[in-house]
């Protein structure tokens, strides 16, 4: 029998998050450090065109599309990795854009710039995000850009995720401060795409949003599959991939 992959008590994931950020950037144990140190000055020469991370592949032209609830509202989310990119404190950064809709509504866009470094490690400079209300209100708080206003680039996927890492995603002081902790590796899981298998299991939180707690499940060759969030209405999995040309 498959290794059930999703943690179902909101107080232990809840005990993990708070552990995962009291020791950022610490050891995760005492064998093995924290991902890669956080540091705030990245060498480009470190880093390499092509993002093909198992766990967080961004092969140009591929499209994930996830069918979902936020907030009590359906939507599906369409993430694109596109063919551009941007250069970002001398990285060339790849360009993905994120959509979700509910039916022709406009719920929210963001473009997110992703690099990857030549030990496999998969980093994140930034975002650009706006989410639309239905009185028009549009709110853009949560972007930030690596080497603005304080903002530090943090790392997205590790090359070799293993149980208890924890790393710094993002940062943007009282703006984007998530963390991650790896909870599980291995298992299998059925998604509407397909029956995924070798799949890693992490939990998600941030001090800007205290109490939230997101669960998210990444399979090899394709990247996150499932999303779900322990404390509220938030739940995501991936319904089609059209694949890179």
């Amino acid at each position: 029998m498959a290794r059930k992959v999703f943690v179902t008590s909101v107080a232990a994931a809840i005990a993990i998050a708070a552990a995962a950020m009291t020791w950022l950037p610490a050891r995760a144990s005492s064998a093995r450090p924290v991902a890669i140190t956080q540091r705030t000055a990245l060498n480009p020469a470190d880093f390499v065109a092509v993002i093909d991370n198992p766990y967080y592949p961004l092969p140009v032209g591929r499209v994930l599309t996830y069918k979902g609830v936020r907030d009590g509202v359906s939507q599906m989310e369409h993430v694109t990795v596109t063919d551009r990119t941007r250069v970002i404190q001398g990285i060339t950064a790849t360009v993905v854009t994120d959509v979700a809709m509910h039916g022709s509504r406009l719920l929210e866009r963001t473009t997110d710039w992703f690099a990857q470094d030549t030990q496999g490690n998969v980093w994140y400079l930034g975002e650009r995000t706006a989410a639309y209300d239905p009185d028009g209100t549009v709110d853009r708080s949560g972007s930030w850009l690596t080497g603005v206003d304080g903002a530090r680039a943090g790392i997205i996927m590790e090359a070799d995720p293993r149980v208890p890492d924890a790393y710094r995603q993002e940062f943007l002081k009282g703006e984007a401060e998530d963390t991650a902790w790896i909870v599980d590796r291995g298992g299998k899981l059925a998604v509407p795409y397909a029956t995924v298998h070798g799949v890693l299991t992490t939990l998600e939180a941030s001090v800007v949003e205290p109490g939230v707690y997101d669960q998210k499940i990444y399979a090899p060759g394709l990247g996150i599959v499932a999303e779900h969030a322990l404390a509220g209405n938030e739940d995501a999995v991936l319904v089609n991939v059209t694949p890179a040309p």
